[in-house]
């Protein structure tokens, strides 16, 4: 089997596995992940940090982006261009009248609430991720979106993950050209080995 194939089973186990936690679970799991995450010194040094827009049974970061906002922060989202594959950092200021469903039937931002940021200017880069690995390797959802807009960010710019538990398995496939994330938070630990 190809690391391709390998891949593309993996994310459909672990998407169903997802799946299966309730509402409440999802809500109660992302609390946890959200209290972690405000406690790191790379979420307090940051001035803009940008998010990915959960769906499904994805760790809720509609209360963290809203919680940016409110302590002052800028708070930046994705809106993607499937036609380039491409994201464009855009600046939030209220959930509800800059976000729509957008490709994907992810929450992104409307066209005329575009406010779009330099990648450059990004503190603290907040990723999606089906899977990971005590190492910080990242299973994406494969339409190499991120793994393309990590080439423009600063060097130094942290990325951190956030999942559930069942995420996180002994190893994930990859590629020599995937990029490791920095952290993972999960709403048991946070894993910041090797």
């Amino acid at each position: 089997m190809s690391i391709k194939e390998e891949k593309s089973k993996l994310r459909k186990k672990i998407i169903r596995m997802r799946d299966e936690l309730s509402p409440e679970e999802i809500t109660r799991k992302s609390r946890m992940v959200g209290e972690k995450l405000f406690r790191l010194p790379a979420y307090h040094d940051a001035r803009v940090v940008m998010f990915f827009l959960s769906f499904g049974s994805e760790v809720d970061t509609r209360p963290m982006v809203e919680e940016t906002i409110e302590r002052g922060k800028i708070a930046l989202a994705p809106k993607t261009f499937p036609e380039s594959r491409e994201l464009v950092p855009s600046q939030i200021t209220d959930w509800e009248k800059d976000l729509t469903p957008g490709a994907y039937n992810i929450p992104e931002p409307r066209r005329e609430a575009l406010r779009p940021y330099p990648p450059e200017k990004i503190d603290l880069l907040i990723v999606p991720g089906v899977a990971f690995d005590p190492e910080k390797k990242r299973l994406g959802y494969g339409g190499g979106y991120y793994d393309r807009f990590f080439q423009s960010l600063k060097n130094n710019t942290p990325l951190v993950a956030l999942a559930f538990e069942l995420q996180i398995l002994t190893e994930i496939p990859s590629d020599q050209w995937d990029r490791r994330v920095d952290l993972i938070i999960t709403e048991d630990r946070i894993i910041n080995g090797p």
